[in-house]
């Protein structure tokens, strides 16, 4: 399966070497004390030397989750799809950037580089560019064999990327190693499945008022974790609780917070779109960390470093954090996203196209991973980030007879096929 809904699983990889981390964690708990769930986080997986993003990332079938691209070529080219209808209802802009978040293996941007192609006598006069945001050296080889077939080059120490080259379709493409080294522009943004690995606070609401859970050494297993409360207030709950909250579990993503102002500063500026697509909820659900390795739930505090840690999306904070620079679409559920996009259309004509019992099995197989509520459907959720004058047309009050209505927004309206 999928890395699916809380309690429903798959993500993680074992290797040796959990002895290594889990050494390092007791050291530095022993001298310092509990630390935040958050830097647990950061620590398993982007640890330089043992985190699990870093030595290894396990996206595909011999790793410890799936993601939809993996599923079905199908689900990266609606994705394409939805970026040349977006720089169309913008008017078509001279040039773009696609800039992608954790791009995984390099299967999505594939995907839409195809979709790219096929579709190269609309976007003949615009100047196309690939940027893709990794930090882990394994995962952007991956990426670099599948795009370029390995034809890349490190760039210099002054320039903002770190490697560059030429897709198979002649377009070309930039690696980074944070959001904010890629040049301004008219950019396209891509984040699927980025936001839930990012590293969350959790708190406790008690007798007490709101507590921060912390990660411990157990003092009686030595080599084991635990999860602990903090005896006072931390800055983390003075600064990340909202007074209106009613729940008594709360996890909240920071670093989600500062990339969403991010996006939204750079689209309000330059022009552009996100697109955000991630398992998660609008700020009503309280404990969702967990862990995957082999494609089955994991203990989040065994063996730090072999494991997939997650945790869901909370985009009503997505939506606070955009701080009203940007307009917000979503969330929508997977299966409402792809079947606006035409989903059910692309996979007739594919069964159509297909002779072979075994791919027809394949793609209708696949199409219920994507779209079954029991699976994906319902789990994964998509939201965007646009600029205002995309929803809302600017009041033209001399000429009101001469508005012609706004393009609806593919995926997260009903689109009528011509």
């Amino acid at each position: 399966a999928a890395r699916l809904c809380s309690g429903a699983g798959s993500k993680a990889q074992a290797a040796g070497g959990a002895g290594a981390m889990l050494r390092h964690l007791a050291r530095k708990l022993r001298a310092s004390g509990p630390v935040t769930v958050a830097e647990y986080m950061r620590e398993a997986l982007t640890n330089p030397g043992q985190g699990y993003y870093t030595r290894r990332g396990g996206v595909g079938e011999s790793g410890d989750f799936i993601t939809s691209p993996e599923i079905s070529q199908v689900f990266g080219e609606l994705i394409g799809i939805w970026y040349i209808s977006e720089w169309i209802a913008m008017g078509k802009p001279s040039t773009f950037q696609l800039v992608e978040l954790g791009p995984g293996r390099g299967t999505l941007t594939e995907d839409i580089l195809r979709v790219f192609k096929q579709l190269s006598s609309v976007l003949s006069k615009c100047d196309v560019s690939v940027h893709l945001v990794e930090v882990s050296p394994k995962l952007s080889e991956i990426q670099a064999a599948m795009l370029t077939g390995g034809k890349v080059q490190a760039s210099p120490e002054d320039e903002s990327a770190y490697m560059k080259g030429i897709s198979k379709t002649g377009i070309p493409i930039f690696w980074y190693r944070d959001i904010q080294d890629v040049p301004p522009g008219y950019s396209f943004y891509l984040a699927h499945e980025f936001f839930d690995a990012l590293p969350i606070h959790k708190f406790q609401r008690t007798e007490k008022g709101w507590r921060e859970v912390l990660v411990d050494i157990d003092p009686e297993v030595p080599d084991q974790l635990r999860f602990v409360l903090s005896p006072s207030r931390t800055p983390a709950t003075q600064n990340f609780i909202q007074p209106e909250e009613t729940r008594d579990h709360v996890e909240v993503c920071p670093e989600a917070g500062v990339i969403v102002q991010r996006l939204a500063s750079r689209i309000e500026k330059d022009g552009g779109a996100a697109l955000v697509a991630d398992y998660g909820h609008d700020g009503t659900k309280t404990d969702t960390f967990r862990g995957f390795r082999n494609h089955k739930l994991h203990d989040v505090l065994s063996a730090p470093g072999t494991a997939d840690l997650t945790a869901d999306v909370d985009f009503s904070y997505l939506r606070k954090m955009a701080q009203g620079k940007t307009a917000t679409l979503g969330p929508i559920k997977q299966r409402e996203f792809l079947k606006n996009m035409g989903i059910d259309l692309r996979l007739q004509v594919l069964l159509q196209n297909s002779g072979d019992p075994a791919t027809r099995e394949q793609l209708l197989h696949s199409y219920d991973m994507l779209m079954n509520p029991e699976k994906m459907g319902d789990c994964f959720n998509f939201f965007a980030l646009l600029p205002h004058h995309r929803v809302v047309r600017p009041d033209k009050k001399d000429k009101p007879e001469s508005k012609s209505p706004l393009p609806p927004v593919a995926g997260f309206h009903e689109l009528l096929l011509k």
